[in-house]
């Protein structure tokens, strides 16, 4: 029953909010209580009536992770395609050239759906930000996951068009733009009225280059009507970087700020290319102070953008300047707790230091800062009257042990491997590594024939007719 009261007993940890210190702490041997309505105990003996025990010992318990960034649609079948591809006159990125290829047969979208679920919660994800195009299982397979989930249905005016592999050109098309516009309210208002109560809305134009000002600002203005966040790709290229300073002079940060964008409501997706990064032609440090200022959120994937060679210039600077930097996935392979691992490593790379970002710090980012993007304060935390979103971790998982700092332990060695439960809404969405609402094995088992499906029709989505064996070759040749 939605009532009954669940009581996890000694557990050996608790990663709780702290209100004095407005963060995380660990507590140690203690109770939580929790029941569909939320935690209604933390730490210490809980000794009120409840229906079902469970034991906490040798267990770590932490707040669902809040996911602000990732994409359905083709990418889990894109899986192996184009990791050593780029475009060099587009300092190297495949965004432009290679993802137009792919596509995906409209029976394999809802198994595309499951999978980058599945995976999601698997590595403790609890909330997470689906931007994608709206189609006929969106709401259904995400209300059935038992996630907690946005949809920010993309929209746009121009399409991008790579020619001969040296140059980006956009292609303007107003009246579908503002077709789609209209159609992905629709979808906003729908998921926001869903009755399984865990579905929100997002206003997602797609690209800061792809809309115009007048849509952007449209956009902003219907988001802020509804109470519903905005979110738009921005600064994630030096060829929209690019783009942007012929088109305004300004770049992506200060553009968004000149038409009345950001604010505490605006996720700006991935923001890599602000006017203080090494490969801009800026020398001025205005950017980050903008973003601070306004309350904005950056959206920091960094496991598709490394894969390019491109990285953040640092997580720890924009941390110290005052930006409030979230967590995303962006694409596969949809695991949250590696795309942590990878936040710590790049952004010590790029400050040159052990000491540009610690554990906690990524740990909050992943949390509380997802948590403040979307407007929340009863996500992404431990607390009295939090959502009861949150996940178990085998402390005597054999990549785990030795155990001296459990949280540096999961997120160095362990990941996903030592996962054991994640509950939303104090309801069990993963046991054992299992995803309990979901097809999840039958999904994986159709990627393959949608991926076949995709490698048959790349040559004819690609503008110049390049055969398969130049567009995906193989990392070894046959024998």
């Amino acid at each position: 029953m939605a009532n009954e009261i669940h009581v996890i007993r000694n557990a050996s940890t608790i990663v709780a909010y702290d209100e004095n210190s407005q963060g995380h702490a660990y507590l140690s041997d203690g109770d939580i209580a929790f029941d569909a309505g939320g935690f209604i105990h933390v730490g210490g003996r809980y000794d009120g009536a409840f229906a079902h025990e469970i034991s906490g010992t040798d267990k770590m318990v932490l707040p669902g992770f809040v996911n602000v960034h990732c994409h359905s649609g083709e990418e889990p079948i894109s899986k192996g395609l184009f990791e050593d591809e780029g475009t060099a006159a587009l300092w190297g990125n495949a965004l432009y050239e290679y993802s137009n290829l792919i596509e995906i047969s409209d029976s394999a979208v809802e198994a595309s759906l499951t999978v980058m679920l599945g995976d999601l919660m698997r590595s403790g994800v609890t909330t997470l930000v689906d931007i994608a195009g709206p189609h006929d299982k969106w709401l259904p397979t995400l209300a059935r996951s038992g996630a907690r989930a946005y949809v920010a249905p993309g929209f746009r005016e121009a399409a991008w068009h790579v020619e001969d592999s040296r140059r980006l050109d956009l292609v303007w098309d107003k009246g579908r733009g503002y077709e789609a516009f209209a159609r992905a309210l629709e979808v906003v208002d729908t998921a926001r009225a869903h009755s399984s109560g865990r579905l929100g809305g997002i206003v997602s134009p797609s690209q800061v280059e792809t809309c115009s000002a007048e849509l952007l600002q449209a956009a902003a203005e219907a988001a802020r009507g509804r109470n519903v966040p905005i979110t738009v790709h921005a600064a994630q290229t030096m060829a929209e970087h690019e783009e942007l300073m012929r088109r305004t002079g300004l770049t992506a940060v200060q553009y968004l700020e000149e038409l009345g964008v950001l604010g505490e409501d605006l996720i700006v997706g991935h923001c890599i290319f602000v006017d203080g990064h090494s490969w801009t032609r800026q020398r001025t440090d205005i950017d980050l102070g903008l973003l601070a200022e306004r309350g904005t959120t950056v959206a920091h994937c960094p496991v598709t953008f490394s894969r390019s060679g491109m990285v953040l210039q640092s997580l720890g600077r924009y941390r110290r300047r005052g930006v409030n930097v979230a967590l995303g996935t962006d694409s596969y392979p949809f695991n949250m707790l590696e795309e942590m691992r990878q936040a710590l490593i790049c952004s010590r790379i790029a400050g040159r230091s052990v000491f540009d970002v610690g554990t906690a710090d990524v740990f909050e980012a992943a949390t509380l800062a997802g948590a403040r993007a979307l407007g929340r304060r009863d996500i992404g935390r431990i607390a009295l009257g939090a959502k009861a979103d949150f996940l178990s971790i085998d402390l005597k998982h054999s990549s785990m042990q030795p155990v001296y700092d459990p949280l540096r332990n999961l997120l160095h060695c362990a990941a996903e491997r030592a996962v054991e439960t994640v509950y939303v809404d104090g309801r069990p969405v993963v046991e054992g590594g299992r995803v309990l609402h979901l097809d999840y094995h039958g999904a994986v088992a159709e990627l393959q024939d949608a991926q076949d499906f995709a490698v048959r029709r790349l040559q004819a989505n690609d503008p110049a007719g390049r055969p398969n064996a130049q567009l995906v070759k193989r990392s070894l040749p046959a024998m």
